[in-house]
């Protein structure tokens, strides 16, 4: 269909030379005479392009480009003026006109002005069709989609945010994290560690404790919003409502993970309903296991899962610091204490107040720093170094080890007091070589994390692969596993590993598996039978078996005469 053109211009001579050169070049052109008559034209008909003189007798084409505006039109407005001037071209082009022409009118000109206004309408319309449909499939989704900036304002929301976090439309253009979401707001430190990063986060299984929906559980996935080619302009959040589900299954015992811990294992489902029987009493927790099987997640998962969850979770690693700081760093220090302290310095315990500290190697504090924690944990008063004011702290403590800490009170090594004051509730973490039915569900949770880490799309790993992994004892247990894979999936360079992207620990294990065939001529006439009888007389699987060619088989079924009613 050729394209429809409306000139609008109170002199006959202009509306003809129009006409005359836009119909020679293809266009079907309607004109008018003024403002009124222009106005009948759009009502009555769709165009692709106007031409609009700026003068139209005790009106302007500043005015008809108002009203077109005002009514919706999306066509290119192209302004006619005899007397152009950057005051009248700057107004025009800020009212939304395509551009100007100046008159007296030049073809190739207005011509040339016509073909680039109907392209600049056809990618307004095919970009106009691109935000339809995403703004249709936005809306469509059931999983709260919110967007931010650099800076954590909303950009967009869908409406399934509504029902899921209590946010609507009228919180775009405010920052996120001030917005009453009646909510603990752990995903906002998602989104900061993804604008932070640039890297996705995931949260699995997440109770968020919204006041709407008590006990809700979501995951939630958050991945850097980018602009376009390396432009990065923020985050977008996805929020999965698993209430249901996660309600579905932990009535059947089944569930396949609890907030970042993977595993259905019988003895996870125990631990998954012992954190959460745990999460809301105030009761010091003491958990156990060999290094590697994930003491520090249960200690988020007990947080995360209770009241405390909104405060600050502080972690500890006992074991990396020297007796000397050790202290200062839990209970802070004021200015001139020690050489060196220079200022007054908030310890880990202040840091924790309202919300959890997770003493990690527990086992591994000194004796003089034993008898401190104690008195933290019977009175909740700590004190800095080089003061003397009690300070009252409301900290939740969670404590780890990898030691048989028992065995060490037995020794005089750790205080007795201290370890049944640390083990009111004792929460023991299976090696992985007692729970290998979780293994496929870690390798792919483990893949998923290093394809985001390491920008890969490694899709699984091979049946012999998998087998090395369930039979192989790991002694650093998860965490030793993820170091395997990640060494996989640096050196992989298609879409599943195979043995030779293991690391030579493993390789060497397969290798001492592999059993040791006996070569084409070290096959008698009785492993050849024997081979056949095992496969069902079937000569390929024979042949896989005895590790030679189908056709080997057949040779030497002919060498040893071996003739049977199954052969015949």
């Amino acid at each position: 269909m050729n394209a429809k053109v409306l000139v609008i211009d109170d002199e006959e001579s202009i509306r003809f030379t129009f006409e005359t050169f836009l119909t020679e070049e293809g266009f079907s052109v309607t004109t008018a005479d003024g403002f009124e008559a222009a106005l009948a034209r759009i009502s009555e008909i769709t165009f692709d392009i106007i031409f609009a003189d700026i003068i139209l007798g005790d009106r302007s084409g500043i005015d008809l480009l108002r009203e077109i505006r005002g009514r919706f039109i999306k066509c290119p407005v192209i302004m006619i003026t005899g007397y152009p001037n950057v005051e009248t071209a700057s107004e025009a082009l800020r009212m939304g006109a395509f551009d100007y022409i100046p008159k007296p009118v030049r073809q190739e000109m207005l011509v040339r002005t016509a073909h680039m206004a109907l392209k600049h309408k056809a990618l307004q319309e095919e970009k106009e069709k691109y935000r339809l449909n995403l703004e249709a499939t936005f809306r469509s989704i059931k999983d709260a989609i919110v967007t931010v900036d650099q800076d954590l304002v909303v950009i967009e929301v869908n409406d399934a945010a509504r029902s899921i976090c209590g946010i609507n439309r009228n919180a775009i253009d405010k920052p996120f994290n001030i917005l009453p979401t009646n909510c603990t707001g752990n995903c906002i430190k998602a989104l900061r560690d993804t604008i932070a990063l640039r890297k996705s986060v995931e949260l699995q299984r997440m109770e968020c404790r919204h006041n709407k929906h008590i006990k809700q559980v979501v995951t939630v996935n958050t991945s850097p919003l980018i602009a376009g080619p390396g432009e990065f302009s923020g985050a977008v959040m996805i929020i999965r409502d698993e209430t249901r589900l996660n309600e579905l299954e932990r009535s059947f015992g089944e569930r396949q993970h609890f907030q970042n811990i993977i595993g259905q294992n019988n003895r996870m489902q125990k631990i998954y309903r012992l954190i959460e029987d745990l999460a809301d009493v105030q009761t010091t927790v003491l958990i156990t296991g060999e290094s590697g099987t994930g003491k520090e997640l249960v200690a988020e998962a007990i947080h995360y899962t209770g009241k405390r969850s909104s405060q600050h979770l502080v972690k500890v690693n006992c074991s990396a610091l020297p007796e000397t700081l050790l202290e200062s760093e839990l209970f802070g220090h004021v200015k001139g204490a020690f050489t060196g302290a220079d200022r007054d310095k908030v310890g880990r315990f202040e840091r924790a107040d309202g919300g959890t500290i997770f003493l990690d190697e527990i086992g591994d504090i000194p004796a003089g720093m034993q008898l401190k924690l104690l008195r933290v944990l019977q009175e909740k008063i700590i004190e800095r170094v080089g003061d003397s004011i009690p300070i009252k702290v409301d900290v939740r403590i969670i404590a780890a080890t990898n030691q048989d800490l028992y065995r060490k009170v037995k020794q005089g090594r750790f205080r007795e007091d201290l370890y049944y004051r640390l083990k009111v509730v004792e929460l023991f973490l299976p090696p992985l070589r007692e729970r290998t039915d979780d293994i496929p569900s870690l390798i792919r949770h483990s893949l998923q994390k290093l394809n985001n880490k390491l920008n890969k799309t490694i899709d699984a790993v091979s049946g012999d692969v998998q087998k090395i992994f369930m039979d192989y004892p790991w002694p650093g247990n998860i965490r030793e596993m993820e170091n395997a894979l990640e060494h996989a999936v640096i050196v992989c360079h298609q879409n599943t590993i195979t043995m030779e992207h293991l690391p030579q620990n493993l390789r060497n294990l397969y290798n001492d598996k592999i059993p040791v065939l006996p070569s084409e001529d070290e096959i008698g006439p009785e492993a050849l039978l024997r081979a056949l009888e095992k496969t069902g007389w079937n000569k390929a699987k024979a042949a896989r078996l005895l590790g030679v060619n189908v056709r080997t088989i057949y040779r030497k079924i002919d060498k040893f005469n071996i003739v049977t009613e199954r052969l015949k």
